[in-house]
């Protein structure tokens, strides 16, 4: 598609007829309808409509009040995002204990290196401990803690959290809690997560252990965006390193825990710069975007990487040195 679309999103209860009412409203008022998906987990409807709304019958704030009212009947929460809503800039930062992460993102910002053209803002740090405030407090940033003690978390004044600061993306920074649908499936391809080995390898907890006990030698970090799927989502960018003979769980953790600020960090970068999108589970950067991120291999590690012999080609060889009067 090469035109921008307007994306519609509800997320609720699953309802026989839920899917008639939305479309129906929208044909109505002269949207034409490119692209829709839907899923349900754990009780929880989702749909993602992209609609064409450029012969819209109708003014933005009237579509968004008439879908608004028909979330309120049909007890489901619709929300709508138009082409120009897409330059919002406000990051939620979402964190457990670990410094090194989100340390990085706020420092980034600090020096207006968080986006290329410097102008997005962190607006909010939400914990689900309160280990962090003070790391907050130091960059000046409002800290919520929003768990119970035990780390569980208050999804619902979480959500009340990202509406009430406008959050345009979500960056989990070693956020140790899964996120249920009801905060993913509002926020989808718009959550970035880091982990702690190079995805689909050790996805859940304890992937530095995982690593250790399987013996590898080469460990790794992943940014991904985040589906209802744990540690499954869209990868965006990767970082590797070498595992030394008889490396302890806390030597592997050290040299990962840079890389997974610097991963986490272009992640941002890239999602910020709209440089990549999700395309059937996978993500493209887009040729148009020139951003200086890193997806993968360092150009150094891609330049120490043999590239002969390759399967069904012969091996380069020199020519012969000639002799005699030849």
């Amino acid at each position: 598609m090469t035109r921008e679309l307007t994306e519609i999103t509800v997320v609720g209860g699953d309802k026989t007829g839920l899917i008639a009412r939305v479309t129906s409203l929208l044909f109505e008022r002269g949207i034409n309808i490119e692209d829709l998906d839907q899923a349900v987990r754990e009780g929880v409807f989702r749909m993602t409509t992209r609609v064409d709304a450029s012969e819209l019958e109708t003014s933005r704030g009237e579509l968004r009040r008439a879908l608004a009212e028909l979330g309120r009947e049909l007890d489901v929460d619709i929300q709508v995002r138009f082409p120009s809503d897409r330059d919002a800039r406000r990051i939620a930062l979402l964190v457990t204990k670990e410094t090194h992460a989100p340390e990085a993102l706020l420092e980034a910002e600090a020096n207006g290196e968080l986006a290329d053209d410097g102008e997005a803002e962190i607006p909010v740090v939400i914990g689900n401990r309160g280990d962090l405030r003070t790391l907050a407090e130091r960059y000046d940033k409002p800290f919520y803690d929003v768990g119970d003690g035990n780390g569980n978390t208050d999804e619902e004044r979480l959500l009340d959290l990202l509406a009430e600061y406008d959050v345009d993306l979500i960056a989990l920074a070693r956020y140790m809690r899964i996120l249920s649908p009801e905060v993913v499936f509002r926020y989808e391809g718009r959550i970035i997560n880091v982990h702690p080995s190079l995805l689909p390898a050790f996805p859940g907890a304890e992937a530095y252990r995982q690593a250790k006990d399987a013996g590898v030698r080469i460990a790794g970090v992943t940014a991904h965006y985040v589906t209802t799927d744990l540690d499954q989502g869209p990868v965006i960018a990767q970082r590797a390193f070498d595992v030394p003979a008889g490396a302890s769980v806390d030597d592997i953790k050290r040299r990962g825990q840079p890389l997974e600020a610097d991963v986490l960090l272009d992640a941002v970068r890239l999602h910020l710069a709209d440089a990549i999108a999700i395309h059937r589970g996978t993500v493209h950067v887009r040729e148009d975007v020139d951003v200086d991120a890193q997806l993968g291999l360092s150009p150094a590690a891609i330049d120490a990487n043999p590239d002969e012999p390759v399967d069904g080609e012969p091996l380069s060889r020199p020519e012969p040195a000639k002799t005699g009067d030849d």
